[in-house]
C-alpha cells in the first residue's frame, strides 16, 4: 500500500530458547496508514510486543520486509535504525518511563533535546503538547507528583514530540484504572487524528479497541482481523 506509513511483509520472528526455537510470528503482514489507530489485541506472549518491537526497529525480524515511509529498513546499519527511530517513531509503554529528575515539561522535551533541538523551542513544543492534553497547569511538576494518569499523558507528549510518522504504543493504558484509562486514550486518539501519525497499539483493553480504525488478533503466529466497531469519539 503506498501512502502507508508502517508496511510489513512476511514478517516472522522466531527467538532461540533452552527447548529450541520459539516462532511467535508467521509471515505477518501489515499496513497502517497516516492517521489511523489500528489495534493488536491478544493474550501476553502471542506476539503483540515482538511485532511493536520490529516495527519500531527495536529487534530485527528473523524474516520479512518492514518499510517506514516506503523505506526498506531491514538492511540498514544501527545507525541509519537509531536515526529513524529519533525521527520519525514515537513509543509509548505500558509504564511511563519518566526521569524522576526531570518535570513533566523537561521529560517530554527529551526526545526533541536528543535530536539538539535548542532548550526554548523544545520547552515550547513540549507545553504546547501537555496544554493540548489536558496538563498545562503541570508542566513544572515532577512525576512523583503527578497521578498515573498524568504521567502516562506526559509519556504520550513526550512519543509525539519529534513529530514522528508513527507512534508505537504497547499496553499504553495498561496500568491503569478504567476511568483514567479512558482519559488517557481519548487523549492519544485525539492527537492522533489531528496529527495524522500512523497509531499501532497493542491492547487487552476490548473497550478501548473498539474505538479503534481497525482491530488485529494474534493468534498462532498470524494476523486475524477482527470486525470493527467503532465508537468515535
Amino acid at each position: 500500500m503506498s501512502d502507508a506509513v508502517l508496511s510489513v511483509r512476511g514478517v516472522t520472528r522466531t527467538y532461540d530458547t533452552a527447548s529450541g526455537g520459539l516462532t511467535v510470528l508467521r509471515g505477518v503482514d501489515l499496513d497502517v496508514r497516516p492517521g489511523e489507530v489500528v489495534g493488536l489485541i491478544g493474550p501476553s506472549g502471542s506476539g503483540k510486543s515482538s511485532l511493536l518491537h520490529a516495527a519500531g526497529l527495536l529487534e530485527r525480524p528473523t524474516e520479512g520486509v518492514i518499510r517506514i515511509d516506503g523505506e526498506d529498513v531491514g538492511g540498514l546499519d544501527e545507525g541509519a535504525r537509531t536515526r529513524i527511530r529519533l525521527g520519525r517513531i514515537g513509543f509509548v509503554y505500558q509504564f511511563h518511563h519518566l526521569l524522576p529528575e526531570f518535570d513533566a515539561l523537561d521529560n517530554a522535551a527529551l526526545p526533541l533535546r536528543i535530536a539538539g533541538v535548542k532548550l526554548d523551542a523544545a520547552r515550547a513544543r513540549a507545553a504546547t503538547l501537555l496544554t493540548e492534553l489536558g496538563l498545562g497547569d503541570r508542566l513544572k511538576h515532577q512525576p512523583a507528583q503527578l497521578s498515573g494518569g498524568e504521567r502516562q499523558r506526559v509519556a504520550v507528549a513526550r512519543a509525539l514530540a519529534n513529530r514522528p510518522r508513527l507512534l508505537l504504543a504497547d499496553e499504553p493504558t495498561g496500568n491503569l484504572d478504567p476511568a483514567t484509562s479512558q482519559t488517557v486514550f481519548e487523549a492519544l486518539h485525539r492527537l492522533v487524528k489531528e496529527t495524522g501519525v500512523a497509531a499501532l497499539i497493542a491492547t487487552h483493553n476490548m473497550e478501548l479497541a473498539g474505538h479503534m480504525d481497525r482491530v488485529f488478533a494474534i493468534k498462532d503466529g498470524h494476523l486475524e482481523e477482527r470486525p470493527a466497531e467503532s465508537h468515535a469519539y
